[in-house]
């Protein structure tokens, strides 16, 4: 399977996960996940159906490097998500606990279209799942939703979850140089704008 890789250096490798693929195993174990395509080690991971920027380290000591970095909330991660409906508001901010546990989520509305938004999303805390769960929570859950809300509902179809990990800021974990990576907007997310003009 053909990744393509957005960075690398000797210590860190960032690739563009595409949607539909695991980054680790399940509990089911399945073989074929990102990880085991590229023989690295994830130092966080996206859900199976969002696409983009996933970070891996070339050895143990640079992974426990770069995860300490995610739990200091010092990575930036930016989302590009396709929500149902629009926004009340231009910006904002979702501080719902999930599982108990704290979870804040910044968004800012980039478009409106008809019957659906362009949000960029920034998640301050790591949660599974959580920019899926906040939007959802708020009323305005990602197209292509199937987990969180029923996919049947939505007025507009989509054939994937409309999610995209665009951007990454960090600093590096050897290095200390400041990285800062973007993508292009996923075809599958170009293909749906082009078809919803």
């Amino acid at each position: 399977m053909n990744i393509p890789i957005i960075y690398e250096d000797e210590w860190l490798l960032v690739a563009d996960k595409p949607s539909g693929l695991l980054t680790v195993p399940t509990p089911k174990n399945e073989k074929r996940t990102l990880t085991s395509i590229l023989n690295l080690y994830p130092c966080h991971r996206l859900d199976r159906e969002t696409s983009g920027l996933i970070i891996y380290a070339k050895d143990k000591e640079t992974q426990a490097k770069m995860m300490d970095e995610f739990r200091a909330r010092r990575v930036k991660k930016t989302y590009i998500a396709f929500v149902r409906g629009e926004p009340s508001k231009n910006q904002g901010e979702i501080k719902n606990k999930i599982e108990g546990l704290n979870a804040q989520t910044r968004y800012k509305v980039i478009e409106k279209r008809e019957d659906f938004a362009i949000l960029e999303v920034n998640p301050l805390t790591g949660r599974t799942n959580q920019i899926r769960i906040h939007l959802k929570e708020i009323g305005h859950p990602i197209l292509g939703e199937s987990k969180y809300a029923f996919r049947r509902d939505f007025k507009i179809k989509a054939k994937r979850l409309m999610l995209q990990a665009a951007g990454l800021e960090f600093k590096h974990p050897v290095t200390g140089r400041q990285l800062c990576l973007r993508l292009d907007l996923a075809d599958g997310l170009k293909k749906f704008l082009e078809s919803h003009d």
